[in-house]
């Protein structure tokens, strides 16, 4: 098996084979080894080949198959063929699927189900907050959370599903070994602690704008299903959407604002029968999965949240009622609550120490 992930790799690191021409030439050869030592006329016998044999040639001449493995080794990067008997099910079942993945972190189990939560990255405060409170839900209900690391909707359903001490995928769009973009720095390496970054590009390969939709399949490919959460009418969202679409998965979507721009995506989305999601229950019974761990966890944290709104104060119970489930400002809560400020102050610490609200950059308040 260790032979055939170092020619895999060496051949993965031509920069012109993609998943059509590597299977291909396993196809002919039987082997990646058989495959990395054949001789051009031997080459030229493969239709997809056809030009491109002294390229292969060249490029073959200048890697080294035991050295760049040997440098997967060092950086603690596992590989999975597609002959591995832990390689996703799921994604082996799609058109072209990635014959060499490379991984960051630890497998999850091959039966584990996961559901992708994808969406813009310009998005708005409501977005990250569905995102990160679905991410949540899924996890609690024992499913694998995948997304693709970038700024916006995907940080916050990674985030969603740390913060519930659950599993996430991140799938990049460049090698595991890079981090992009640079500020989620910090977030790769919880991902790497607490589940997977994977990729199919082997390393020293940037994030180069034409990868991000081979990216995008692999993200669906993964899963059940792909909720979008938010997405502009060009999103990459959309196009992880259609590859779910492509590959027979469920495609769901998060109504939004009807002037939002960041809503387009996801209403064209319900308006061609994508399942409306407002939890992750209807999740979760759209793909025909036990939801009733979810339905008690939920039915917990409400419980314990009337409890604390029950042994409120009144003056805290009453500036609680006036704080709503969007962004407001300081200014106008205390506007609102016709009290001095120092006395709206100090409810307001007491409400976000019993985390009823939450206070965000700005001296802005929202309610949980």
């Amino acid at each position: 098996m260790e032979e055939e992930l170092i020619y895999l790799n060496a051949l993965n690191r031509i920069s012109f084979l993609g998943p059509a021409r590597i299977v291909a030439l396993l196809k002919h050869f039987g082997s990646p080894r058989e495959a990395w030592c054949a001789s051009r006329s031997e080459l030229g016998e493969i239709p997809e080949l056809k030009g491109y044999e002294e390229r292969l040639l060249d490029e073959r001449r200048r890697i080294d198959p035991q050295g760049e493995w040997q440098r997967l080794q060092k950086l603690r990067i596992s590989c999975l063929s597609l002959h591995s008997s832990n390689y996703p099910p799921l994604l082996k079942q799609i058109p072209q699927p990635p014959p060499l993945l490379y991984c960051r972190g630890t497998w999850p189990k091959s039966d584990s189900p996961a559901v992708s939560v994808v969406g813009s990255r310009r998005c708005t405060f409501y977005g990250r907050e569905v995102a990160r409170r679905l991410a949540g839900e899924l996890v609690t209900a024992g499913l694998i959370v995948v997304s693709g690391m970038a700024l916006g909707i995907d940080t916050a359903a990674h985030d969603g599903a740390l913060e519930a001490k659950g599993e996430t995928i991140a799938v990049l769009g460049c090698s595991v070994e890079r981090c992009y973009p640079l500020d989620n720095r910090d977030l790769m390496a919880r991902i790497i602690k607490n589940g997977a970054v994977i990729s199919e590009f082997p390393l020293d390969t940037p994030p180069l704008p034409q990868h991000f939709p081979r990216r995008n399949r692999i993200i669906s490919g993964l899963t059940l299903g792909t909720v979008v959460v938010e997405a502009s009418e060009k999103s990459g969202a959309l196009i992880t959407a259609f590859h779910a679409l492509e590959q027979n998965r469920e495609v769901f979507a998060v109504p939004g604002n009807i002037g939002s721009p960041y809503s387009r995506g996801c209403h064209r989305l319900l308006k061609e029968g994508a399942r409306l999601v407002e939890t992750a229950e209807d999740i979760l019974e759209e793909l025909g999965l036990d939801c009733a761990g979810s339905i008690a966890a939920a039915g917990a944290a409400a419980t314990v949240r009337e409890q604390k709104i029950a042994e409120l104060e009144e003056s805290e119970r009453r500036l609680l009622e006036l704080i709503p489930y969007q962004p407001q400002h300081i200014d106008e809560i205390i506007r609102c609550s016709g009290k001095e400020a120092a006395r709206t102050g100090a409810d307001l610490l007491s409400l976000e120490l019993k985390g009823l609200i939450r206070q965000l950059p700005g001296k802005y308040f929202i309610r949980t």
